[in-house]
């Protein structure tokens, strides 16, 4: 089995259930959005929810795959960068008993994290501190961390930082790695289309990208975005949400069915599909199989709060693999 090395941000959610919406009002924070806030912000909302018993899971978009891709039985690790303190430990300390190997740099900021509110009718306010998780640059990267791994996979919300994926991905193809992209945010790949353009072409042999992703850098709807990206690269794939998604190799292209799903919450959608397709491929099954696994492990993930899954609905997830190959 081909083993998989991840690099993204290192983040820690740390979820919150509050009892009534006026916290949010106390903090000015629009229920339901995604903002970023400074070290001052993030401790202004623990103080004031000091009474709340958090609950803590290893977040971020390229983390999410590789434990997914361990979870299904995998061999992964990955890069990253945390703080010296205990939510540094602890991000550590979860990838190690997921079964990843971490190659995590230390930093004297403090390590990064996304404070989630949930309100009482399930509705999720994002609070997201990067810290030390935004902190990993070019210089962090040594030639070992690459020794060992088939597969390099980046989460596109580290495209901003261009020396270090430049860095990354010349040492990861000097190791014999293939490379992999989430392109993850269709903003990030507006704020850096000629970068991608240039990156994708000379060195990605995998692109994963939603239909807005897709839009945002091919400026086409999804087949016509498929069959541009698989032009530069070895596979490309085009997820439509509910439709399901396009896989396109050379010549070859396939069309996986979606898998009916109770949606929930979407958090980790795309992040799962990565790490079953990933998976398949360190397994060398058919891009149709790799499809469909990913497919499979994303419906789970949307049935469930956030994007970590319990030990019995992974169970389920790998006997309805048995049954698929």
């Amino acid at each position: 089995m081909k083993k998989v090395l991840g690099m993204g941000n290192a983040l820690t959610d740390i979820l919150l259930q509050i009892e009534n919406d006026s916290v949010l009002n106390t903090l000015h924070l629009p229920k339901g959005s995604m903002q970023l806030v400074d070290g001052h912000k993030s401790e202004e909302i623990m103080t004031l929810l000091e009474g709340v018993s958090p609950k803590m899971v290893t977040g971020g978009s390229a983390s999410n795959t590789i434990n997914g891709i361990t979870c299904l039985g995998g061999k992964a690790g990955f890069i990253g960068k945390v703080g010296k303190d205990s939510i540094g430990e602890f991000f550590k300390r979860d990838m190690i008993n997921n079964g990843v190997t971490p190659h995590l740099e230390l930093s004297n900021t403090a390590s990064g994290k996304c404070t989630v509110l949930v309100s009482a009718d399930g509705e999720r306010t994002l609070c997201t501190f990067l810290g030390a998780a935004c902190e990993i640059d070019a210089a962090d990267l040594k030639t070992e961390m690459f020794e060992g791994y088939d597969i390099f996979h980046i989460e596109g919300y580290l495209v901003q930082n261009h020396d270090l994926i430049r860095t990354a991905v010349k040492m990861a193809k000097e190791a014999g790695l293939m490379v992999s992209v989430d392109l993850a945010s269709y903003n990030v790949v507006e704020a850096n289309l000629d970068f991608l353009n240039e990156m994708i072409k000379d060195f990605v042999d995998i692109v994963f990208a939603n239909e807005e992703e897709a839009r945002a850098f091919t400026g086409k709807e999804p087949e016509e975005a498929l069959i541009h990206i698989s032009e530069h690269c070895e596979i490309a794939v085009v997820k439509i949400g509910k439709d399901g998604s396009y896989v396109k190799s050379g010549k070859n292209s396939v069309k996986v069915l979606p898998r009916l799903a109770e949606c929930i919450d979407t958090t980790g959608a795309g992040d799962l599909y990565a790490a079953g397709f990933l998976y398949g491929l360190a397994n060398d099954y058919s891009h149709d199989i790799c499809g469909k696994i990913g497919s499979l492990v994303s419906a789970k993930v949307v049935e469930v709060i956030g994007a970590k899954m319990t030990d019995e609905v992974w169970n389920e997830i790998h006997q309805e693999i048995k049954a698929m190959i």
